[in-house]
């Protein structure tokens, strides 16, 4: 009789690795990759909440659990029957929510659905609250500070602080309540990650992806762009409102670019929607990464900055022009950028394109469905090139930002 050979232990250990693997593919919530946490590693990191298993043992959050659990009693009104549905329904999803991270804490299965049903009760519960003060306890005491409110809304926007769509979905559409909308449509549980995807996906503009191939060429500093004669002026919509942020023009040698407001909140969130936009699957924009670079090539100083305030064109609530320089030249690091922004088009500069009327051909961003942030780079350059003398100062390259 054959002797049965003994698998090695190495072989049992493998295996064993193998199977607790999860499917890559399936991942929609990541970490932030070393080099951006590096330049910023407080942008990332929750201030007063823990949402997901990334930070869920952290001690520094542990005061905002037991107002999870008191968010979800004031839900449940001491209804067991509702809180076993709620489990029930979100242990049927413990496995596929596992598999949206890309690193598994050891959180053993109940761990998991009391994680997802508390962070997914306080969330729906918080948005409730927040938008009908009806929902409210009379003394909460998260709605008595108005800077928990604020905190709490960079928290839940943070890359690493995210539950799944799906399981906020889930528990959505099993709340009952008076004045409480129902049953999320079904392409929106798949069509969304999480809700820092919502946020980024609704505010994306809607030019196309035409990738330039040619150089890279210069970019000029707003000291240095006025210099050449260029005007900067605050963009509005025709009817006069505030306009999207992403709506930037160069019109008759004027560039038009929409109100930012800059506060303490400001750098953290774009540093998330960029973190985002590493990470994004399939073709895309990089629209957000496209702005700040932008931002980054006209802001080389604090001077640039009192510029841009005094045209209405940034709301600094930093205090110090310097800040917000910093804050920019810093945003780019190891930003990883679409190319649309970064192309200029050779032509501008031939011989047989001199003299023409730059506006003709300079896009809209997020109106133009053609074009983007490139078009506005190649006229500034252009009409800076025609208007330089030759005792200017020359232009730098966006790569001294990167």
């Amino acid at each position: 009789m054959p002797q049965i050979q003994q698998e090695d232990h190495v072989c049992i250990e493998i295996r064993q690795k193998l199977d607790r693997l999860l499917p890559s593919y399936e991942c929609c919530i990541f970490r932030v990759h070393d080099e951006l946490r590096q330049v910023n590693e407080k942008a990332y990191e929750p201030n007063i909440i823990a949402i997901g298993p990334y930070h869920h043992r952290n001690e520094n959050l542990k005061m905002m659990e037991d107002h999870k659990l008191r968010y979800l009693g004031h839900h449940l009104q001491g209804n067991n029957e509702k809180l076993n549905r709620y489990v029930l329904a979100l242990r049927a999803l413990e496995q596929d929510a596992r598999r949206c991270y890309v690193e598994t804490p050891a959180l053993d299965k109940d761990e998991w659905v009391k994680m997802l049903l508390l962070d997914g009760c306080f969330i729906i519960e918080l948005v409730h609250k927040f938008k009908d003060k009806c929902f409210r306890e009379t003394k909460d005491p998260i709605f008595k500070m108005d800077w928990v409110v604020k905190t709490l809304q960079c928290d839940l926007l943070l890359f690493e602080n995210q539950l799944p769509f799906f399981v906020l979905c889930e528990l959505f559409d099993m709340i009952e309540g008076k004045g409480r909308e129902k049953n999320i449509p079904g392409d929106l549980k798949t069509l969304y990650k999480h809700l820092l995807g919502v946020v980024y996906d609704n505010w994306q503009p809607s030019f196309s992806e035409e990738r330039c191939d040619r150089d890279v060429k210069f970019i000029h500093c707003v000291t240095e762009l006025r210099g050449a004669g260029i005007k900067f002026k605050k963009s509005k919509e025709s009817n006069g409102s505030e306009s999207n942020l992403f709506n930037i023009k160069f019109e008759e040698g004027v560039l038009q670019i929409p109100l930012l407001t800059i506060t303490d909140a400001t750098e953290s969130f774009l540093r998330n929607l960029i973190a985002y936009e590493q990470c994004c699957e399939g073709p895309r924009s990089h629209f957000v990464s496209d702005y700040a670079v932008f931002l980054d090539c006209l802001i080389n100083s604090p001077n640039d900055v009192r510029v841009l305030c005094r045209n209405g064109i940034i709301d600094n609530w930093l205090g110090e022009d310097e800040e917000v320089s910093s804050m920019f030249n810093k945003l780019t690091k190891s930003v990883l950028w679409s190319g649309y922004l970064l192309c200029v088009n050779r032509y501008f500069e031939s011989p047989e394109y001199e003299g023409a009327d730059i506006a003709n051909d300079i896009s809209l961003l997020a109106q133009d469905p053609n074009r983007s942030l490139s078009g506005i780079i190649t006229g500034l350059n252009h009409n800076s090139h025609n208007n330089r003398g030759p005792d200017r100062p020359a232009r730098r390259s966006i790569h001294e930002h990167s």
